[in-house]
C-alpha cells in the first residue's frame, strides 16, 4: 500500500471510530508503529487529526471526511457490495442513492453496466440522490437521468440536507434505494455519525419501494450517533463475505434478509 493510500485508510479508520491508537492502526494496516507515527504526524500538521498520548482523534476539522479521502479503504470489498446491489436494478428503475463510498461505487457499477450504457434516445435509468460527488460522476453520462435534491451541502461528506432536500423527496417515488451507512447493528440498524444525514437517508428509504442498506463488513456491529433505521424501512443488507454467520442470523431473525458478495478474486 502506497503512502496517501495508507494515510487514506488512517482517514477512514478515525472516521468511523472517532479515535485510534498507534499500535491498533499498524496492526489493520499491516505497518511498523513508526511508521504509522510518522503518518499520523503528517495528518496533524494538516489538521486532518489530532495526535493523542499513544494515539490520534478525528480533528473537529475533519469530523466526517470528504469522499476523496475514502475511496481506496477496503475497495475490493465495496466493489463486491456494489455488484450485488447493481444485479437488483432493472432498466428503468428509480434508484436512490445516498452518499458515501459504498453507494458511490453502487453508481460506477450501474453506469457500466452494460445494458445501462447502451446509446438510446431516452434514459434507460433514473437515480435520485442528494450526494454531489454522485451527481457530478453521472451527470456526463446521457443514458441516466441524474435528479440532484437541494439542500445544504455538508463541507465533508458532500451530502445535501435539511429542509429543502426534504422537499424533493416528499414528492417523488423511488424503486429501490441503496442506504450507505457508518455503522450496522442488529438491534440498532443502520446509524451514522449526522443527525441531518440520518434524516435525510430515512427519508429516502421511506419513498422507496424497496430500501437496501449497503456497508462492508467492516461497517457491521458498529453503532453511532444517529440513527436511520432497521427492519422498519429496509429488507435487505447487503455487505461482503467477511460478515460473521451468527451476525447473518441476528440479522435475520429481526426480519432483514442479508446478502452476503464475495470480492472478485475469492474463491
Amino acid at each position: 500500500m502506497k503512502r496517501h493510500e495508507r494515510m487514506n485508510a488512517l482517514l477512514e479508520l478515525l472516521g468511523d471510530r472517532g479515535r485510534v491508537e498507534v499500535e491498533e492502526a499498524a496492526t489493520e494496516l499491516e505497518v511498523s508503529a513508526a511508521t504509522m507515527r510518522r503518518d499520523m504526524d503528517t495528518l496533524a500538521e494538516q489538521q486532518l487529526l489530532v495526535r493523542t498520548r499513544g494515539g490520534a482523534v478525528l480533528s473537529s476539522v475533519a469530523y466526517d471526511l470528504p469522499i476523496r479521502y475514502k475511496q481506496g479503504h477496503r475497495a475490493a470489498e465495496k466493489e463486491a457490495v456494489a455488484k450485488a446491489a447493481a444485479r437488483l436494478v432493472e432498466r428503468g428503475d428509480v434508484v436512490g442513492l445516498s452518499g458515501g463510498t459504498t453507494t458511490t461505487a453502487i453508481a460506477r457499477a450501474l453506469a457500466t453496466r452494460a445494458d445501462f450504457a447502451e446509446a438510446g434516445p431516452q434514459p434507460h435509468l433514473t437515480i435520485v440522490t442528494n450526494s454531489l460527488n454522485i451527481a457530478s460522476e453521472l451527470a456526463v453520462r446521457p443514458q441516466i437521468k441524474i435528479v440532484l435534491t437541494g439542500g445544504v451541502a455538508h463541507p465533508r461528506s458532500y451530502e445535501l440536507v435539511g429542509p429543502f432536500s426534504e422537499l424533493v423527496l416528499q414528492q417523488i417515488s423511488i424503486d429501490i434505494a441503496f442506504i450507505g451507512a457508518n455503522g450496522v447493528d442488529p438491534l440498532r440498524g443502520a446509524t451514522v455519525h449526522d443527525e441531518a444525514e440520518a434524516r435525510i437517508n430515512r427519508l429516502m428509504a421511506e419513498r422507496a419501494r424497496r430500501a437496501v442498506i449497503v456497508a462492508d463488513s467492516s461497517k457491521i456491529g458498529e453503532r453511532c450517533f444517529a440513527r436511520v433505521g432497521d427492519a422498519d424501512v429496509f429488507d435487505t443488507l447487503i455487505t461482503d463475505a467477511a460478515v460473521a454467520e451468527e451476525t447473518r442470523r441476528e440479522f435475520t431473525e429481526r426480519g432483514m434478509k442479508v446478502v452476503a458478495a464475495r470480492p472478485s478474486g475469492d474463491d
